[in-house]
């Protein structure tokens, strides 16, 4: 399936970590980050995502099944964001659905809707807020992510079938709507790829 590329001079893992399959991208010599420093990303601009490598590096990795490695990517902007808050509550609602994706790979109906239930919880408390400028928050239409989410957690989807590559198991994508709007951003003349 075709889908946009937010990042795409950045290249993906060399296999999507799925626990128990794979060896550890961090902790295993044979993980495909181990021994790679971790940088700390600067604070994501809700108003400017294009600006954020991390971020878009996040989209990219989920939409292509590599959960495990979004949620990482997630996880640097989540804590530079100090772990509370309106930006913070938005990344771990991103951080819970890519925990779906990987309980999704490891086969865990209950998981995948515990996690798909958490990130509706926190992309609701995103929508509630005034702060979080409309129907849109860091690109993303919270309306879209709260109905697919829905339906990820009332229709939970499992895929066991052995992959190295990224496999997406969750049926839609995470798309940046209006991308041309931001001035910062570095991909209104690049290609899908």
């Amino acid at each position: 399936m075709q889908y946009r590329r937010y990042a795409p001079l950045i290249p993906f893992p060399a296999y999507a970590f799925v626990p128990g399959k794979h060896p550890h991208p961090v902790t295993d010599s044979r993980g495909h980050h181990f021994g790679k420093s971790v940088e700390i990303p600067a604070e994501l601009n809700p108003l400017n995502p294009t600006a954020s490598i991390p971020f878009l590096i996040g989209l990219d990795l989920f939409n292509a099944g590599y959960y495990w490695e979004a949620h990482e990517a997630w996880e640097g902007l989540w804590i530079v964001a100090g772990r509370a808050g309106l930006l913070a509550s938005f990344l771990k609602g991103l951080i819970k659905l890519a925990a779906a994706g990987v309980k999704a790979r490891e086969g865990q109906i209950s998981g995948v809707q515990r996690h798909a239930r958490r990130a509706i919880e926190l992309f609701e408390l995103v929508s509630r807020d005034p702060a979080a400028h409309g129907l849109v928050y860091c690109g993303l239409s919270l309306e879209t992510l709260l109905l697919r989410t829905h339906h990820l957690a009332d229709h939970p989807v499992i895929d066991i079938t052995p992959s190295i590559l990224g496999r997406r198991v969750i049926s839609f994508q995470l798309a940046l709507i209006g991308i041309d709007q931001f001035t910062e951003s570095i991909y209104t003349t690049r290609p899908i790829s």
